[in-house]
This record gives structure tokens, sequence and C-alpha cells, in this order.
């Protein structure tokens, strides 16, 4: 993270925040009718969208179902507006696949699929808008959208990332500061076992400082979950308010 100046003398990032701090994070769950679960999430100039559907049938035939758990089918996805580039995101491409493959091996680790034997359950994740951490920002709608569908987990996931610069963790990175190439740790956390359910680094980050960078993140992920549970305790509120109980 070198060339602009990231953090100044007093402390402070490009968008004012200190080090440990989080972008403004806002949610709403319960945003589509026609799905099991759905939630939007903004973290900073970041926003997503994610959507479940089931426990349903496997489709595409029977021989995918597992005798013991359900199958986690998840698919994550940029809107072509999402960034001022020009060009095609399709489905398909490398980045989309790779971060297809992390949600799933996140929520894996999350939901309690033992419950649903030969069944399948569909979490369905776009990116509006990119401004930096789109897969954390994925995770965290996707646990909303999850907690809306009613689907049993072993605790909420909360993500976030952080980097690296000048002795000093930087967490809930926004674009400038991934853009700017220094060592990026992305995780998402069981918060109440503080159990990992996924990390991933990007560069190169020297052991002496990668327990002061996972801690930062730890904490940050720890931050979020309070956000998070605020938004649930919130919706259970309203929907009971709206029928009545």
């Amino acid at each position: 993270m070198a060339g602009l100046e990231l953090l100044s003398d007093q402390g402070y990032r490009v968008d004012g925040r200190k080090p440990a701090e989080l972008r403004k994070i806002r949610a709403r769950m319960g945003v589509f009718a026609q799905a099991d679960g759905s939630a939007y999430i903004e973290q900073g100039n970041t926003k997503a969208l994610a959507v479940v559907y089931g426990p349903h049938e496997i489709r595409g035939g029977r021989s995918k179902a597992l005798h013991d758990k359900a199958v986690v089918n998840c698919q994550y996805s940029m809107a072509t507006f999402s960034t001022g580039e020009r060009n095609r995101r399709p489905h398909g491409d490398r980045k989309s696949t790779e971060m297809t493959l992390h949600l799933k091996q996140t929520f894996e680790a999350a939901i309690l699929t033992q419950l649903y034997p030969r069944s399948q359950i569909d979490i369905y994740v776009q990116i509006l808008q990119a401004d930096g951490g789109n897969y954390c920002a994925c995770v965290n709608a996707a646990t909303l959208a999850v907690v809306d569908a009613g689907i049993p987990m072993r605790d909420y996931v909360c993500a976030c990332s952080t980097g690296f610069l000048e002795d000093t963790p930087l967490t809930d990175l926004s674009y400038v500061e991934e853009s700017a190439g220094g060592p990026q740790v992305a995780l998402a956390l069981l918060p109440k076992s503080e159990q990992i359910a996924l990390l991933e680094m990007n560069s190169r980050l020297h052991q002496d400082h990668l327990e002061k960078v996972v801690d930062a993140a730890v904490k940050a992920c720890r931050d979020v979950y309070a956000v998070l549970d605020r938004v649930v305790r919130e919706h259970v509120l309203e929907v009971t308010s709206l029928s009545g109980e």
C-alpha cells in the first residue's frame, strides 16, 4: 500500500475512518416476498443483495443428493453496472467462480445441513455496487438471508477484510485501499465460538504480523456481528408487530 497516502500522520484513512473503524453498515431483511429468504446490505458504498431458496428437493437428478445432509448451492455475480468498468462481467469468469466456491465453503461450515438430508439450499448473491470488500458484504448479506429463510445455522457468519500498512492493520477495506496492493486478509468468522469459516490472504505478509492482522479481523467480525444481530432483532419485532402477535 504505497503511493497514495492511505494513513495520515494523525492516524486517519482516506475516507476519514480510524484504522479499526468499519464503514457504515445498513441492512434490510425480507426484501423479496417470492424467495424463502432475502436481504440487502450496504457496507460503505459496497451494496449486495442475497436471496435464499430452500431447503427443497434436489434439482438436476437425484444422483447429486447427499443421503446425510443438504447440498449447499451458491452463485456469486456482479451486476454489469456495479463498477465503472465498461467490460462485460459474465457469470462464468474466474473471479466469480472463485467467489462462488468461497461462499459455498463458508456456508457449508455454518448451516446445519445434516437436518435436511437429500435436499438442496440455494444461495444467490449479487454485488450491485462495488467499492471494496465484495466477498465480505456477500457473506453478511447471505447470513441475513439464511436467517430470514428460517434455516438453522451454528452461528451467524460475519466477514470483514483487513489490510496492513505501516505496522498498522486497517479493517474493512475500501476499493482505494484494496487497489493499493498491500497484504489483505478476508476472514469469515462464527463469532460466538470464534471458529473460522474461511480465511483468505491475497499477498505475502510476514508471519510476525499475521497474528496482529487476524486479531484485527476477528474484532471487526465481532463488530459486524453486533450490527447484523441488531438488524435481525429489529426485523423479528417488525414481523411480529405486523402479524399482530
